[in-house]
């Protein structure tokens, strides 16, 4: 199903769904989109993928913004295919976004559970009982609950599909025998503060919450502790976690040493660049379970990597990411046997003793030679190599961007303290 991109040429004329997505205008797009359309003569996938193709659409435009809410559904779906959800499963992603995972949870249990499911279990998954989110922006968070209405999850009545507020600032009183996440990018955990002035600013935030292993404003490793507090034992997590994640020390050395030894670290997916809508992102998946309390022995025995990062080349447009290149990880992950695993070139195993005697307990781990480093023609196509040139400059720019701010902010302070 294709649906027309028009653009207004009065009050009268139809708006283009993509227009509102570019705006963040979900209740434009609910009116004009759903509202103008005779959607009971259309089936529910039908409407619900030419809606998730919308999204898609608008995460692919760099200049609308809203590619920071959306994980390429080809990630999505190998960890999914891992991760291997059942019916008796709850999942959560605490920080949706417009509700992929949760959707390729869904679309994994109809698939792969449709005979087997019983009554109860449909009614809950029906019913958003099975899968639930959080989501902080009030417009995404719309973007979402449409998402999962069009695709036959949720109802117009009791507790919605997706909460709207902020995950991390208290400790979830439900927990998740699943938790799929890509928590957004972002050093510092903050919120808009208005002054008596009128003025708009953004303040600092460290949780202060019982369940923390440790106190921090960076927002990544807040979101990995959530995500450990969040699940029920023997509950198992996928979360997508940026590189400084694995190797920041303070706060991000004393995590990664309790989560390796209070939970069963297993597997650590090194992504490649170019994958993400947002520019410059070097990003990881990293799949943890979660166990009984063994103080005398920690739970994680091997931490196997895969580096599907190292020679690896990717773009949105000329080369995207597809099905087939992930499909090595998703065998050699051996979801159904993890101790059947083998060692390849890009697949590594390293104890629990070899992990916490490296610096600060440092996962940011790689062994493989990428030949472009060594070999100017190594048949890399020059529109990738200048795509990669254009995203290592725009997380440069965005770390100057944070040295800036955290200096304008301590200026002021010393300026009010004067």
């Amino acid at each position: 199903m294709v649906l027309p991109i028009l653009p207004s040429e009065g009050p009268s004329a139809f708006v283009s769904p993509w227009w509102c997505l570019q705006r963040h205008d979900p209740q434009q797009l609910v009116v004009d989109l759903i509202g103008s359309e005779n959607w009971s003569s259309i089936g529910g996938d039908l409407n619900g993928d030419a809606y998730e193709g919308l999204l898609q659409k608008s995460a692919s435009d760099v200049k609308s913004g809203a590619g920071q809410y959306f994980t390429p559904r080809t990630l999505i779906h190998a960890i999914v295919e891992v991760m291997r959800p059942t019916p008796a499963d709850t999942i959560v992603d605490p920080a949706c976004g417009t509700g992929g995972f949760l959707l390729a949870a869904v679309e994994y249990l109809r698939a792969h559970h449709d005979d087997s499911i019983t009554p109860e279990q449909r009614t809950a998954l029906s019913e958003g009982q099975t899968v639930r989110g959080v989501e902080l922006v009030d417009g995404t968070a719309r973007l979402a609950t449409m998402n999962m209405f069009l695709h036959g999850i949720g109802q117009a009545t009791g507790d919605p599909v997706i909460d709207v507020h902020d995950a991390l600032a208290t400790k979830s009183n439900r927990s998740a025998s699943m938790v799929l996440a890509n928590p957004p990018f972002g050093k510092k955990s903050s919120i808009t503060v208005v002054g008596e002035d009128g003025r708009a600013e953004r303040e600092d935030v460290a949780y202060n919450r019982q369940d923390f292993w440790v106190t921090t404003t960076n927002k990544q490793l807040n979101f990995v502790q959530h995500i450990a507090s969040l699940l029920a034992i023997d509950g198992r997590a996928a979360v997508v976690v940026p590189d400084n994640v694995l190797f920041e020390g303070g706060a991000g050395e004393t995590i990664r040493r309790r989560l390796l030894k209070e939970y069963d670290v297993h597997t650590l997916l090194r992504l490649p660049t170019g994958i993400f809508y947002a520019g410059g992102v070097k990003a990881n998946v990293l799949f943890f379970d979660r166990k009984q309390a063994r103080p005398s022995q920690p739970w994680t025995d091997k931490l196997w990597v895969y580096d599907f990062r190292t020679g690896e080349h990717f773009t949105l447009k000329q080369r995207p990411l597809r099905e087939e290149h992930l499909a090595p990880f998703v065998e050699a992950f051996k979801a159904d046997d993890r101790s059947a695993r083998v060692e390849s070139e890009r697949f590594k195993a390293y104890s629990y003793e070899e992990l916490i005697a490296r610096d600060k307990a440092n996962l940011d781990i790689t062994w493989l030679k990428d030949p472009s480093l060594s070999d100017a023609d190594d048949g890399v196509p020059p529109e990738i190599i200048a795509q990669e040139i254009v995203e290592d400059l725009t997380a440069a720019l965005a770390e100057f961007s944070a040295v800036a701010d955290a200096l304008a902010a301590r200026a002021a302070e010393i300026a009010d303290r004067d």
